[in-house]
C-alpha cells in the first residue's frame, strides 16, 4: 500500500518529538488478516522507569469531505486495535490527523463524543511544520 501523504512529515514530528522509531510500517495479522500501521516507536521515560511503546495510523484528510474520510479511518483505526488485542500486543495505537482535519472534525459536540465514545487516541500534527501539536488520549 501507498504511504500517506504526510507520512514522512509524521515520522519527523515523532523524531523531533524525542521517540525512536522502531517499525516503519508495523506488520500485523491474525488468521489470514492483515494490517500495516504506518509506524511503531518507542520512548524512554526516565520519571516513569521505563519505556512507552505506540503505533501510529497516519492519515491526510486531502478529500474534500473530511467528514468521509473519517469514516474509513476510524474503521481502519477499529480494526488495528481488535488484530492488536487477538495478538496480545502491548502498545497504545493513535491515529494521526492534520491540525485542519482535527479542527473540522473534533472541535464540536459529534466530534468530543466521536472521541470518547470511540476511545479515539489522537495526534494532531502540522504538516508544513512537521511538528505534533497535541497528543490527545
Amino acid at each position: 500500500m501507498a504511504k500517506d501523504k504526510y507520512h514522512e512529515a509524521v515520522r519527523e514530528a515523532l523524531i523531533k518529538d524525542g521517540w525512536t522509531i522502531t517499525d516503519d510500517p508495523f506488520r500485523v495479522s491474525y488468521k489470514g488478516k492483515k494490517g500495516r500501521i504506518d509506524l511503531g516507536a518507542e520512548k524512554l521515560f526516565a520519571a516513569e522507569k521505563g519505556t512507552t511503546r505506540i503505533l501510529v495510523e497516519v492519515k491526510s484528510f486531502l478529500d474534500d469531505s473530511v467528514f468521509y474520510e473519517f469514516h474509513g479511518a476510524l474503521g481502519q483505526y477499529r480494526n488495528y486495535l481488535r488484530l492488536l488485542r487477538l495478538n496480545n500486543i502491548d502498545r497504545v495505537l493513535y491515529l494521526a490527523l492534520p491540525h485542519d482535519a482535527y479542527e473540522e472534525l473534533f472541535l464540536d459536540e459529534f466530534g468530543k463524543a466521536a472521541i470518547e465514545e470511540e476511545n479515539l487516541n489522537l495526534i494532531v500534527y502540522q504538516p508544513s511544520t512537521k511538528e505534533i501539536i497535541k497528543w490527545i488520549k
